[in-house]
Parts: structure tokens; C-alpha cells; sequence
């Protein structure tokens, strides 16, 4: 596509799951930021800070309709998911749970939904439970049967980030509100591929991050409901998040800037007003479509070959997971690599059931094509070429 710069490049571009391309008008807004009128938010009485303000206000708002939020007031500017999540965990969590009471989590998790949970356990005393996975999947009995009079919180990701398992999360919403459980969606890889409502979900909290959905680095979204927000603290104090203060008070700032101390990524959260952009008048829907295509005709070519583990035939995300016995992720990664096919081996910041081994991740966006796929069939067909960049 003649709209992605790096397609100009000689390589072929299988790591969609950690980031994105981005569109030369993504580019080109940040660009413009920087050439014409460069200047702090919430900072100055002049025109190009009152215009800087305006395009930060008008991002929120294309955020809001596209995961179909209440009210602006319900995204927080983020520097990631990451950075979200940690900010729901340490903002909210920490005054609202206490010893003794239970948070529910899959194993299968990316690091970022269970590291800051492990943290607030030592600070808070409190007991994280894991659901099990069947096939790479969420067992939605086992989640059912696992919560307790003490389970208080249930943080899963929408689709996971290694074996691509998409989760009912409205199913999960309806489970967890009947017994007064909220509920934090992880939506760092379902935001890019498929049509998020948290209205329709009835998620509590939702995080996602720009650049895996054609949009710049350094940016994440906080969703919260509006009544929870209102109670979360600020995870960091400092510049534009108070109204006033004096050597004995504090008052806090409205919603969203109580929770946005600081200056923000500015460029970036101006140029992620057209990858939002960008995918409505592509389509959210057309986009999960291609995705899902392109994955099925890849798994078809992969199951020919004879000596490759494909790890999630059955999962519905954007990503494949392989494996060459006798040879290391690391090696079949850098292998590829010399071809000019660009894919993630290791952990990935998760893990896989209980697989504990390094695998090769194919992740897919809707700009990759068919003639790609191929190349790459190609390329692990020669076992040969392989075996020996691997000794």
C-alpha cells in the first residue's frame, strides 16, 4: 500500500503485534505539529496553544466514538498500555482492594497484565488467582469456578498477545457484574483488529496503546467508567492535573486532566487523531476480515510443512505460533531475518499454556498480502538452508 512508507522498503513485515506501520498522513500531522505550530498544552493565552489544545480535545473525542465511550471525560492520555494498566492498578486498585481479597488473571497474560497485579499483592497482601487455558484457549469453567466471596477484580486481555486467544469479554462482564466484580480489559491487541463498545462489553476499565493501531509510539489510552475515574487517584503529580494548591491542600483538577500531570506526548497524540482516522474510513470491520484471511491461508500453507509446530491453529487473533525442532527461535528468527522477513522469537512477554518454550511469532496486519506469505512459505521450506545457518 503507497500509503505506508515503510512498504517501500525491502523487507517483509510479520511483527504487527509489537507495532504498527504508520500512514505518511500520520506523519505528516505530527510533522505539521512540529513545523507550524509547536507549542505546550493547557499553557498558553495565544493562538497555536489554543489550536494545540483543540486538536489534543478533538483526538479524545475520535477515541471516545471509536470504542463508543459515554463521555471524553472517560479517555486519559497514557504513554502506553503499559503505562494504563499500571495507572488502574496503582490508582485505583490500591485504596480499593484490601488483604485477603482475590484478583483473577490467566497465565497467558503479556507481563504488562501481571506484573504490576504481583506488585500490588506484596503491597496489599491480597491473593492472585490463574485461570486455565484448554488449547491456548480461556476455559471460561474453570474462570466461573474460581471465583470466590473474595474475588474482586477479573484483568484479562480481549485477545492475548502470543496465541491470539480472543476472549468473550461481555460474557465475562455479565459473570463478574452479578457478583460485583469489576473488570479490566487489556485491549492492546483487539483495538487494531476488531470494533470495540464498552458500553455493549460493560467494561470497567479497557487499555490500549496508538502504535499498534497506525498510530505513534509513547501514546496509550485509559478508559475507565466515568463514577471510577472519579474516585481514582492520579498515579503521578505535578503540572496541569490540580486546580490550586498551598503548603497544606490540594485540589485536584476535573476529569480527564487530574490524571494527566504533565506535558503529554504531544505530536503523538495529535497524529493519532488520523490513524483513527484512518481506520474508519477503512473499515474496523474490513481490517479483522483481511486479517483473518490472511492467517487462515497462512496456517493452510504452514501445516504442509511437515516438520513445523504450529502451536494456535484454533486461536481467532492475528498471530501464528511456530516452532522447527532442533532449532532455536532466536536462530530461525535471525534466519529469517537474512531474507528480509522481519518476525519476534522468544517469551514474548507471555507465556503459552503450559508451553514454556521460545517460539517464533507471525503476526499479521491488513497491509501484509498473499505474495508475502509465499515468500515466506519459501523460505522455511528450505530446511537445509536452515539446519545450517542453525549450527
Amino acid at each position: 500500500m503507497n500509503e505506508f512508507p515503510m512498504k517501500e522498503k525491502e523487507i517483509i513485515y510479520f511483527d504487527n503485534a509489537a507495532t504498527t506501520f504508520k500512514p505518511k498522513r500520520v506523519i505528516d500531522k505530527i510533522v505539521d505539529y512540529y513545523k507550524n505550530y509547536t507549542a505546550n498544552s493547557h499553557r498558553g493565552d495565544y493562538d497555536i496553544s489554543f489550536k494545540v489544545d483543540d486538536e489534543i480535545d478533538y483526538t479524545r473525542t475520535l477515541v471516545k466514538k471509536f470504542i463508543n465511550a459515554k463521555r471524553k471525560e472517560e479517555i486519559i492520555f497514557t504513554k502506553n498500555t503499559t503505562d494504563s494498566i499500571n495507572t488502574i492498578v496503582f490508582g485505583y486498585f490500591l485504596y480499593y482492594l484490601k488483604e485477603g481479597d482475590e484478583v483473577i488473571l490467566s497465565s497467558s497474560e503479556h507481563a504488562s497484565n501481571i506484573l504490576p497485579w504481583m506488585m500490588l499483592s506484596v503491597k496489599k497482601k491480597i491473593k492472585i488467582v490463574f485461570v486455565d487455558s484448554v488449547n491456548e484457549k480461556l476455559n471460561i469453567k474453570d474462570l466461573t469456578n474460581k471465583i470466590t466471596d473474595n474475588t474482586k477484580v477479573i484483568s484479562l486481555a480481549q485477545v492475548t498477545n502470543v496465541s491470539g486467544d480472543k476472549r468473550d469479554v461481555k460474557t465475562i462482564c455479565n459473570i463478574a457484574h452479578k457478583k460485583n466484580i469489576l473488570v479490566v480489559v487489556d485491549a492492546a491487541q483487539s483495538a487494531p483488529h476488531m470494533k470495540i463498545d464498552v458500553q455493549d462489553m460493560d467494561a470497567d476499565f479497557l487499555a490500549f496503546s496508538a502504535h499498534k493501531m497506525l498510530g505513534p509510539t509513547g501514546v496509550g489510552i485509559l478508559y475507565g467508567k466515568y463514577k471510577l475515574l472519579n474516585k481514582m487517584l492520579p498515579f503521578t503529580y505535578g503540572g496541569g492535573m490540580n486546580l490550586n494548591y498551598n503548603e497544606k491542600s490540594l485540589k485536584l483538577a476535573e476529569l480527564p486532566y487530574k490524571l494527566e500531570s504533565g506535558t503529554p506526548n504531544i505530536a503523538g497524540i495529535i497524529g493519532f487523531s488520523e490513524a483513527i482516522k484512518f481506520i474508519n474510513e477503512y473499515k474496523i470491520e474490513r481490517i479483522e476480515k483481511e486479517v483473518k484471511d490472511l492467517r487462515n491461508y497462512l496456517v493452510n500453507k504452514l501445516e504442509k510443512i511437515d516438520y513445523i509446530k504450529i502451536y494456535n491453529k484454533e486461536c481467532e487473533g492475528s498471530t501464528v505460533i511456530i516452532n522447527i525442532d532442533g532449532v532455536l527461535s532466536g536462530d530461525l528468527g535471525l534466519y529469517l531475518n537474512t531474507k528480509g522477513i522481519c518476525v519476534r522469537s522468544g517469551k514474548h512477554c507471555a507465556k503459552m499454556g503450559d508451553n514454556k518454550d521460545d517460539t517464533v511469532r507471525i503476526s499479521l496486519y491488513f497491509y501484509n498480502t498473499y505474495e508475502e506469505i509465499d515468500y515466506l512459505i519459501e523460505c522455511l521450506k528450505d530446511i537445509d538452508s536452515i539446519l545450517k545457518f542453525a549450527k
